[in-house]
């Protein structure tokens, strides 16, 4: 059959991202053209998606969706979007360059992810990247592009407006409603009620918390919990989250200060992101980051600590202080450590390993999943967040992304609740009609996984 889209057509294409959690590369087809919006990795799963909860299956540490489809059409792939700077949502675009070569389009501190990316890579040929301001309108082939600011648990994130003659999309990216956000100005619903009176055809819609209750927290909710579990602590304290999570570190830094204790960085990963920030401008000049190497001669109570390795990584920071092999530090009995994350599925494993490596040094170790205090907040929407967006929106049409099917049916049910008449649920490698009609062809391209 044709897999090139006429004028008449608006088309929707996910190779990674529907159907599972993370590794989003999704493409829209118009006119001949086609245009990227994403391309990123997933970690510690099988390529074989029917064994992603198979015990004994090989697990690969970076994976990505094959991209061939696109690579045998690259003459007709008019750009690459990127909605934010999470691994999920661009990790995958230096190693898949070379089947690329188009302009890359993005927001500054994304940008400067992405470059720092592509150096450690040593590609090369110096990547395309052309940096966009939120809120701009630009051409790319075929398709107008409009930077809408979300807010999410990294800066700089957008939902993106697509606009063709056949009809008018939004691809929200990852995001929630955050009124008061650590980093950034908060989610402006103005915007998006603006969108009701540019009828637009299709929401692609994060899907990820769609089956959970109520409304996602603000980043600003961790401060009093993390800031109540920090002063009362006699000994060092360590706080495990993402690295990205600017918010949550500038959350630290503040409690830090407040508490007269040192804030130190354990693990490059954080080191850089912070580095980002600071050129970038998210970071306040006024926090201040004592060099790791001092933290052995600070007394106990003085320090707070930040270590990379919430997830069970055998070589990050956190992991090598469960073993007490960290050249640069060690913990005692009785000292702290915070995980301000979730376990992302698949990591189940690993989390307590590590966790059971510390309790048995008595290390206390509280958890976001069991702690009273709020010391985790997620970036992605929760159901009445998107009921909330689904009513200013007043989309015709719902297609759920970035999830497992459970939080897709989810996302469509709540889409169907609100009012919305149509919703594609469907799963990578499906191609969504938008225009002229709704419709979805069922696996019309293979969508395996690769090994990166």
């Amino acid at each position: 059959m044709n897999h090139n889209p006429t004028e008449k057509d608006l088309w929707f294409l996910p190779l990674g991202g529907t159907g599972e959690i993370g590794m989003n590369v999704n493409l829209y087809g118009h006119n001949n053209q086609w245009l990227m919006i994403d391309c990123g990795v997933t970690f510690n799963v099988p390529l074989d998606r029917d064994q992603d909860e198979a015990p004994a299956v090989t697990r690969h540490n970076m994976v990505t969706a094959d991209i061939s489809f696109i690579a045998n059409r690259r003459d007709r792939l008019c750009g690459i979007v990127l909605t934010h700077a999470h691994e999920d949502h661009l990790g995958a675009v230096v190693s898949q360059w070379e089947q690329l070569q188009c302009p890359i389009y993005t927001t500054a501190f994304t940008a400067e992810v992405l470059r720092r990316k592509a150096h450690r890579g040593e590609i090369p040929v110096e990547l395309p990247i052309r940096i966009v301001e939120t809120g701009s309108i630009i051409d790319i082939g075929p398709f107008t592009i409009e930077w809408i600011p979300t807010t999410h648990s990294i800066p700089d994130a957008n939902a993106i407006l697509i606009s063709t003659p056949v009809a008018c999309v939004l691809h929200t990216g990852d995001w929630k409603i955050d009124a008061n956000p650590v980093v950034g100005k908060g989610f402006n619903k103005k915007l998006f009620k603006q969108l009701a009176s540019k009828n637009i055809t299709a929401m692609m819609c994060d899907s990820t918390n769609a089956n959970r209750a109520g409304h996602s927290l603000s980043e600003k909710d961790c401060e009093q919990g993390l800031g109540t579990l920090i002063s009362k602590a006699k000994g060092r304290v360590v706080v495990t989250c993402f690295a990205s999570n600017i918010g949550r570190l500038i959350t630290l830094a503040k409690i830090a200060k407040a508490s007269n204790r040192y804030l130190c960085l354990l693990g490059p990963a954080l080191e850089n992101m912070v580095s980002i920030a600071k050129r970038t401008g998210f970071w306040p000049e006024e926090l201040k980051i004592t060099p790791f190497r001092h933290i052995g001669y600070l007394p106990k109570h003085e320090v707070l600590i930040v270590a990379t390795g919430s997830q069970g990584e055998p070589r990050a920071g956190l992991y090598k202080l469960a073993l007490n092999t960290h050249r640069d530090c060690d913990l005692d009995a009785k000292d702290l450590v915070i995980f301000s994350s979730i376990v992302i599925p698949g990591n189940e494993k690993s989390v307590k390993r590590l966790t059971d490596l510390l309790k048995e040094r008595e290390i206390t170790v509280v958890e976001s999943a069991s702690c009273e205090q709020t010391i985790h907040a997620s970036g992605h929407p929760n159901e009445g967040d998107l009921t909330q967006l689904f009513n200013w929106v007043k989309p015709k049409c719902i297609v759920p992304v970035h999830g497992e099917p459970k939080h897709l049916l989810a996302c469509s049910q709540i889409g169907k609740a609100t009012g919305i008449k149509y919703q594609l649920v469907g799963l990578n490698g499906d191609l969504y009609s938008l225009a002229p009609s709704f419709s979805i062809r069922r696996k019309l391209i293979s969508a395996p996984r690769i090994a990166i």
